[in-house]
């Protein structure tokens, strides 16, 4: 016998499933995009996390490295590892060398104040690219020289909108339209005095007209 509200019972299963399981597709990229945002390593016996504190970076911000230490566990990838029992009191042992194409600048770490085993730095990054930070010194009785890589840093200009004028440019077009001004200015005292001139000869031609005039009038009488 057929059942209606089977029937529809059915495909809303169906449908709860088919959604379920789009919505899954999609969640996958951002849980990746979350998880990958920091660079993750290992070291001996642990587990090294880096990225920038302020994300996406931006060129000509101010920013900063945070760099996160942890116990790592051999049985497991460390990029698949939670940040957990984060190991403390590094900040006295450990640097942070930033490295940009062939400028190299050096960083003593702050403790997190509320986080156990995080450690940040503050630095201002002024071009777009990669940077390379390289951990130096010492985690506990492990030595340390790793080179990490935290993700690109956009430049600015990319980003604004509308864009700003540039400087230079609106600086050399003031300066042409000044020279313009100036230009328009002598060519107006020039036909000012062309005008001066025109009516100091149209002057002279009359005054010399009257004398010829009165001169015949004297001849003739």
């Amino acid at each position: 016998m057929f059942r209606p509200q089977k029937l529809l019972e059915k495909k809303l299963v169906l449908y709860s499933v088919i959604i379920l399981a789009i919505a899954g597709i999609f969640a996958v990229p951002v849980i990746l995009s979350t998880a990958y945002a920091h660079t993750i390593d290992s070291v001996g016996d642990y587990r090294l996390e880096i990225g920038w504190i302020n994300e996406p970076v931006v060129s000509g911000e101010t920013n900063g490295i945070e760099l996160l230490v942890s116990p790592f566990d051999p049985n497991l990838p460390p990029e698949e590892q939670e940040f957990k029992d984060g190991i403390s009191g590094l900040e006295k042992t450990l640097k942070i060398q930033l490295v940009y194409k062939e400028q190299k600048i050096t960083f003593p770490l702050k403790a997190d104040s509320k986080i156990s085993g995080k450690y940040y730095t503050f630095v201002s990054p002024t071009s777009g690219g990669y940077y390379q930070a390289n951990i130096l010194g010492k985690i506990e009785d492990t030595t340390v020289s790793l080179s990490m890589h935290p993700p690109r840093v956009e430049n600015k200009t990319y980003l604004e909108f509308p864009p700003l004028e540039d400087p230079i440019k609106t600086e050399h077009t003031s300066f042409r339209a000044e020279i313009n001004e100036i230009k328009e200015m002598l060519d107006r005292i020039k036909s000012t005095s062309q005008i001066a001139s025109l009516s100091y000869v149209a002057i002279s031609l009359g005054f010399a007209g009257i004398v010829i005039a009165l001169i015949s009038i004297s001849k003739k009488r």
